[in-house]
């Protein structure tokens, strides 16, 4: 099977088989302009097993984009209505919609404390992959990403989201993924916006790329938006 590219808003991964041997210099030569590869391992109709790499060769624990992308290439292939996909120690159920988007149940994600590093105020969020998230002018990120993404506090670095809360239950965000920049959205970087800056309920969260939607149930986390291939 050869690569396909696929998007989910703006956020665009090379899906792949498991590759052999795989090297950061082999990803990034198959990423190109993409935001990501994902190796994808079928492990039956409805489940399947990915390794997520960044765009400058790195690994990602998680992503919610590609996650979500990985069932949409599976389902494509096997019609499956819901997928499960294993990353590392961390599995995510994808069910699809009527609408022709997903919800992904992303399991449990933490919330800390308020910290502050250089006069940056934010609250840490792990998905399943670390976040910081600030409030604040989303068009900031261009300076407290790649700020707070290396910052010593960040042993393995961290992925950063700026967002402004437009209501109740509305934030606008601008997101920088760890190993790759300014991206135009991100599925874990939602949530973990949803949770740093709202806390509970119902959230939009609204990115240059488009809107995800996020549910919050106690500790848990619900995830929907699209996954559409390009190539």
């Amino acid at each position: 099977m050869k690569p396909s590219t696929w998007d989910a808003l703006g956020n665009v991964y090379v899906v792949s088989p498991r590759l052999q041997g795989a090297t950061p210099e082999r990803v990034v030569e198959l990423v190109g302009d993409a935001d990501g590869l994902v190796e994808v391992t079928p492990l039956a109709a409805d489940a399947a097993e990915v390794v997520i790499w960044n765009a400058d060769g790195s690994r990602a624990e998680m992503s919610g984009n590609a996650t979500r992308i990985a069932a949409a290439w599976l389902a494509k292939r096997t019609g499956a209505a819901v997928v499960r996909i294993v990353s590392g120690d961390r599995e995510v159920s994808v069910r699809f919609l009527a609408d022709g988007t997903a919800e992904q149940d992303m399991g449990e994600i933490r919330i800390g404390p308020p910290e502050e590093l250089e006069g940056i105020e934010f609250v840490r969020v792990d998905v399943g992959n670390p976040h910081a998230v600030v409030r604040g002018d989303p068009a900031d990120v261009v300076w407290i990403g790649p700020r707070l993404e290396t910052h010593p506090a960040f042993p393995n670095r961290t992925n950063v989201q700026v967002g402004r809360i437009d209501g109740s239950r509305t934030v606008t965000a601008r997101v920088w993924e760890r190993g790759v920049g300014e991206t135009s959205s991100s599925g874990t970087g939602a949530v973990a916006v949803a949770a740093g800056c709202i806390g509970a309920g119902e959230v939009e969260v609204r990115f240059p790329g488009g809107t995800l939607a996020v549910r919050l149930v106690g500790s848990r986390a619900f995830l929907t938006g699209p996954a559409v291939q390009l190539s």
